[in-house]
Protein backbone atom coordinates (compact mmCIF):
# COMPACT_ATOMS: atom_id res chain seq x y z
CA UNK A 1 0.00 0.00 0.00
CA UNK A 2 1.67 2.98 -0.79
CA UNK A 3 0.92 6.59 1.14
CA UNK A 4 -0.07 9.59 -0.67
CA UNK A 5 0.80 13.10 1.01
CA UNK A 6 -1.79 15.67 -0.12
CA UNK A 7 -0.81 19.31 1.06
CA UNK A 8 -3.82 22.04 1.38
CA UNK A 9 -2.83 25.15 -0.99
CA UNK A 10 -2.96 27.35 2.01
CA UNK A 11 0.11 24.74 3.00
CA UNK A 12 2.09 25.30 -0.20
CA UNK A 13 1.25 29.04 -0.19
CA UNK A 14 3.28 29.42 3.00
CA UNK A 15 6.13 27.11 1.82
CA UNK A 16 6.82 29.30 -1.54
CA UNK A 17 6.70 32.72 1.13
CA UNK A 18 9.29 30.99 3.39
CA UNK A 19 11.54 30.46 0.66
CA UNK A 20 10.85 33.91 -0.70
CA UNK A 21 11.50 35.63 2.64
CA UNK A 22 15.06 33.23 2.99
CA UNK A 23 16.25 34.94 -1.10
CA UNK A 24 15.43 38.07 0.34
CA UNK A 25 17.03 37.91 3.42
CA UNK A 26 20.76 36.31 1.76
CA UNK A 27 20.06 39.18 -0.75
CA UNK A 28 20.28 41.95 2.06
CA UNK A 29 23.07 39.73 3.33
CA UNK A 30 25.19 39.96 0.73
CA UNK A 31 24.77 43.41 -0.62
CA UNK A 32 24.95 44.62 3.08
CA UNK A 33 28.61 42.93 2.77
CA UNK A 34 29.46 43.92 -0.22
CA UNK A 35 28.61 47.59 0.27
CA UNK A 36 30.70 47.53 3.98
CA UNK A 37 33.83 46.21 1.77
CA UNK A 38 33.09 49.11 -0.22
CA UNK A 39 33.03 51.61 2.08
CA UNK A 40 36.05 50.51 4.06
CA UNK A 41 37.93 50.40 0.79
CA UNK A 42 36.98 54.15 0.38
CA UNK A 43 37.76 55.26 4.26
CA UNK A 44 41.23 53.08 3.13
CA UNK A 45 41.93 55.23 -0.17
CA UNK A 46 40.41 58.60 1.44
CA UNK A 47 42.94 58.42 4.73
CA UNK A 48 46.00 57.40 2.70
CA UNK A 49 44.43 59.63 -0.23
CA UNK A 50 47.47 58.82 -2.98
CA UNK A 51 49.31 61.64 -4.34
CA UNK A 52 50.16 61.25 -8.24
CA UNK A 53 53.77 61.07 -9.32
CA UNK A 54 56.01 63.78 -9.78
CA UNK A 55 58.47 63.88 -13.11
CA UNK A 56 61.07 66.42 -13.48
CA UNK A 57 63.55 66.45 -16.90
CA UNK A 58 67.15 66.19 -16.32
CA UNK A 59 68.75 66.50 -19.51
CA UNK A 60 67.70 66.15 -23.28
CA UNK A 61 69.89 66.13 -26.44
CA UNK A 62 68.94 66.65 -29.92
CA UNK A 63 71.45 64.78 -32.31
CA UNK A 64 69.15 65.55 -35.98
CA UNK A 65 66.26 67.45 -36.37
CA UNK A 66 66.40 68.47 -40.04
CA UNK A 67 64.56 67.69 -43.06
CA UNK A 68 64.98 65.14 -45.83
CA UNK A 69 62.55 66.36 -48.44
CA UNK A 70 59.38 68.30 -49.02
CA UNK A 71 57.86 68.54 -45.34
CA UNK A 72 59.41 65.09 -44.23
CA UNK A 73 61.65 64.98 -41.03
CA UNK A 74 64.50 63.35 -39.57
CA UNK A 75 64.83 63.17 -35.77
CA UNK A 76 66.88 61.99 -32.99
CA UNK A 77 66.41 62.75 -29.33
CA UNK A 78 68.10 61.12 -26.08
CA UNK A 79 66.42 62.47 -23.16
CA UNK A 80 66.70 61.57 -18.94
CA UNK A 81 63.44 62.06 -16.52
CA UNK A 82 63.34 61.68 -12.75
CA UNK A 83 60.21 59.78 -11.68
CA UNK A 84 59.51 60.34 -7.98
CA UNK A 85 56.54 58.31 -5.82
CA UNK A 86 55.74 60.76 -3.13
CA UNK A 87 53.50 58.76 -1.01
CA UNK A 88 54.45 57.45 1.98
CA UNK A 89 51.90 54.32 2.08
CA UNK A 90 51.27 53.63 -1.76
CA UNK A 91 53.25 51.58 -3.98
CA UNK A 92 52.73 52.71 -8.08
CA UNK A 93 52.94 50.14 -10.90
CA UNK A 94 53.61 51.65 -13.90
CA UNK A 95 52.19 50.25 -17.07
CA UNK A 96 52.14 50.71 -21.12
CA UNK A 97 54.43 53.96 -21.11
CA UNK A 98 55.38 55.67 -24.27
CA UNK A 99 57.49 58.75 -24.64
CA UNK A 100 57.47 61.02 -28.00
CA UNK A 101 58.83 64.41 -28.85
CA UNK A 102 56.84 67.43 -30.33
CA UNK A 103 57.04 71.10 -32.15
CA UNK A 104 54.77 73.92 -31.91
CA UNK A 105 52.34 70.98 -31.55
CA UNK A 106 53.55 68.90 -34.06
CA UNK A 107 54.68 64.81 -33.23
CA UNK A 108 58.77 64.85 -34.53
CA UNK A 109 59.23 61.31 -33.30
CA UNK A 110 57.76 57.80 -33.26
CA UNK A 111 56.42 56.73 -29.74
CA UNK A 112 59.14 54.46 -27.59
CA UNK A 113 58.02 52.43 -25.35
CA UNK A 114 59.46 52.46 -21.53
CA UNK A 115 59.65 49.48 -19.95
CA UNK A 116 57.07 48.45 -17.09
CA UNK A 117 58.83 48.87 -13.50
CA UNK A 118 57.42 49.30 -10.16
CA UNK A 119 57.98 52.13 -7.50
CA UNK A 120 58.04 51.56 -3.75
CA UNK A 121 56.88 54.60 -1.50
CA UNK A 122 59.16 57.79 -1.93
CA UNK A 123 61.20 55.99 -4.44
CA UNK A 124 62.77 57.85 -7.45
CA UNK A 125 63.91 56.18 -10.87
CA UNK A 126 65.51 57.90 -13.42
CA UNK A 127 64.30 56.88 -17.00
CA UNK A 128 65.89 57.40 -19.88
CA UNK A 129 64.65 57.38 -23.79
CA UNK A 130 65.82 57.27 -27.42
CA UNK A 131 63.68 59.43 -29.59
CA UNK A 132 63.66 59.09 -33.56
CA UNK A 133 61.75 59.44 -36.28
CA UNK A 134 62.49 59.17 -40.29
CA UNK A 135 60.49 60.49 -43.03
CA UNK A 136 58.08 62.64 -40.77
CA UNK A 137 55.29 64.58 -42.31
CA UNK A 138 55.52 68.07 -40.59
CA UNK A 139 53.54 71.07 -41.78
CA UNK A 140 55.08 73.34 -44.58
CA UNK A 141 55.84 76.40 -41.95
CA UNK A 142 58.32 73.51 -40.12
CA UNK A 143 61.22 75.67 -41.03
CA UNK A 144 59.95 78.96 -41.19
CA UNK A 145 59.11 77.89 -36.94
CA UNK A 146 62.59 76.69 -36.72
CA UNK A 147 64.12 80.51 -38.34
CA UNK A 148 61.68 82.30 -35.79
CA UNK A 149 63.47 80.16 -32.64
CA UNK A 150 66.72 80.69 -34.53
CA UNK A 151 66.32 84.12 -34.08
CA UNK A 152 64.63 84.65 -30.68
CA UNK A 153 67.77 82.75 -29.54
CA UNK A 154 65.82 79.34 -28.28
CA UNK A 155 64.01 76.06 -28.86
CA UNK A 156 61.10 74.71 -26.80
CA UNK A 157 60.34 71.06 -27.18
CA UNK A 158 57.33 69.51 -25.44
CA UNK A 159 58.55 65.99 -24.45
CA UNK A 160 55.66 63.61 -23.36
CA UNK A 161 54.75 60.65 -21.55
CA UNK A 162 51.60 58.85 -21.63
CA UNK A 163 50.64 55.46 -20.58
CA UNK A 164 48.50 53.45 -17.48
CA UNK A 165 49.49 53.71 -13.60
CA UNK A 166 48.08 51.17 -10.57
CA UNK A 167 48.39 52.07 -6.73
CA UNK A 168 49.39 49.36 -4.42
CA UNK A 169 48.22 49.32 -0.89
CA UNK A 170 49.32 46.51 0.80
CA UNK A 171 48.70 43.43 -1.10
CA UNK A 172 45.62 45.31 -2.80
CA UNK A 173 46.48 46.66 -6.65
CA UNK A 174 44.19 49.13 -7.81
CA UNK A 175 42.60 49.30 -11.51
CA UNK A 176 44.26 50.79 -14.17
CA UNK A 177 44.57 54.68 -14.49
CA UNK A 178 45.71 57.30 -16.97
CA UNK A 179 48.49 59.15 -16.97
CA UNK A 180 49.62 62.14 -19.15
CA UNK A 181 53.07 63.82 -18.39
CA UNK A 182 54.21 66.96 -20.33
CA UNK A 183 58.10 68.45 -19.85
CA UNK A 184 59.41 71.32 -21.54
CA UNK A 185 63.07 71.56 -22.67
CA UNK A 186 64.44 75.21 -23.74
CA UNK A 187 67.90 74.90 -25.53
CA UNK A 188 70.00 78.08 -26.37
CA UNK A 189 69.92 78.11 -30.24
CA UNK A 190 71.88 80.35 -32.42
CA UNK A 191 72.39 81.63 -35.94
CA UNK A 192 73.46 78.30 -36.84
CA UNK A 193 72.77 75.06 -36.68
CA UNK A 194 76.05 73.75 -34.21
CA UNK A 195 77.84 70.51 -35.04
CA UNK A 196 77.28 68.82 -32.09
CA UNK A 197 74.11 68.10 -30.07
CA UNK A 198 71.69 70.72 -29.10
CA UNK A 199 71.85 70.21 -24.79
CA UNK A 200 69.38 71.18 -22.26
CA UNK A 201 70.72 70.64 -18.67
CA UNK A 202 68.30 72.43 -16.78
CA UNK A 203 66.35 71.11 -14.76
CA UNK A 204 62.77 71.55 -15.21
CA UNK A 205 59.57 70.09 -13.23
CA UNK A 206 57.10 68.57 -15.27
CA UNK A 207 53.01 68.54 -15.23
CA UNK A 208 51.04 65.13 -14.49
CA UNK A 209 47.76 64.23 -14.58
CA UNK A 210 46.15 61.39 -13.57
Amino acid sequence: MSLVSIESPKHCAKKGLNVHKLSKKLFFAFSAFFTTLLSLILIIWLILRPTKPEFSLKETDIYQLSLSGPNLLNSSIQLTLLSKNPNQKVGIYYDELQVYAAYKGQQITVDSPLPPFYQGHQDSNLLTASLVGAGLPVAPSFNYEVGRDQTAGKLVLNLRVNGRIRWKVGTWVSGRYRINVSCLAVMALGSTLPTGPLRSTQGTACSTAV
